[in-house]
Order: C-alpha cells, then structure tokens, then sequence
C-alpha cells in the first residue's frame, strides 16, 4: 500500500519527496518477508507431528510451502474432518441458494477466506502438474465450464485429498492410468 501511495504522488507531481525512498522501502519489505517465510517454513520442524503433516501435504502435486503452511496454520482440523466439512470449511462447497419453487445457481461462499484464496492458487498449479487433477479438470472444461469453475473444483478436490491423505498419515501417490 506504501509504495501504491509514493507511486501515487509521482502523477500528483510530489514524487521528487520521495526519491530513493521506494527502493529503500522496497528492500525492506523484501527483508522482512523473506524473514518471515524464514521463520515459518522452520516452525514444523519444531513439532514431529506438524513435519509428517507438512511431508504428507508436500506431497501432493500442487501443493507448495505456501499451501501446506496455510493448510496447516488455517485449517489446524484437516485430517479430522470429512471431505465435506473440509470443502465447507474452506468455502469451496458450492451452497444452494432457494427459496420455495426457487432454484438458484449454486456458489461457493463463506469458509476462511485465506485458506480458500491460497488453495485456488495451488489449484491452478494442481491442474497443470497433478495427473489426476488435471484430467479432471480437462473433463470439466471439455464439458464447457468456465475457467474458475473448473479451477474452483480442482481446488475443492485438492483439499478434500488433502484431508483424506492427513487422516490416513500417508502421502500422495498417483493413481495409475
């Protein structure tokens, strides 16, 4: 937001205030994430349960250090849940909106909202790098759903795998074709 602002005064004709000062600010904030993402991706080895956990989600093709630390941080109960209730807690559950006779579109909604923008992200990822998601999703396309919904149900599967592979403590393995 900081630099949108010193930006911002470049086209108000107040930027000469501010020169030198948006690398500077850039190199600190560079600093200080990689700082950050440092310290989290250290923070599993402290516990042997949150390595498995960690182990077990990395496993699946899609699922980088960003997801599996955002599984694990904003979802603490993937791995005790049905698929459902993992797809209903992340807002990636398609939610019917009737009313008497009434049968709206179904969207999804709700749920944390950090995890389920993280989880689109990897499943863009997923949907090119995992086979299976990736024939799910070539199927979901070639039957001529948009983009994002196919993308939103291969981020749904991608949780619900997630799940099941944190309940059963095993890592992913491909399904043969």
């Amino acid at each position: 937001r900081l630099l949108a602002q010193i930006r911002a005064h470049g086209k108000s004709g107040t930027a000469e205030l501010f020169v030198g000062l948006d690398a500077e600010l850039q190199d600190r904030l560079d600093r200080m994430i990689a700082d950050l993402e440092n310290r989290i991706s250290r923070l599993p080895s402290s516990d042997a349960r949150l390595t498995e956990t960690t182990r077990i989600l990395r496993s699946v093709p899609g699922i980088g250090p960003v997801a599996s630390s955002t599984l694990i941080a904003e979802l603490p109960e993937l791995g005790t849940l049905s698929g459902e209730r993992a797809a209903a807690l992340t807002g990636l559950a398609p939610i019917a909106q009737d009313s008497g006779t009434l049968r709206a579109k179904r969207t999804i909604t709700g749920g944390r909202r950090a995890v389920r923008h993280v989880l689109f992200q990897a499943a863009l990822v997923a949907s090119h790098h995992n086979p299976n998601l990736k024939a799910f999703a070539d199927r979901l396309r070639k039957a001529g759903k948009p983009h994002k919904v196919a993308i939103t149900a291969v981020a749904r599967k991608l949780v619900v795998t997630a799940n099941a592979r944190c309940k059963r403590r095993q890592e992913w393995v491909p399904k043969a074709a």
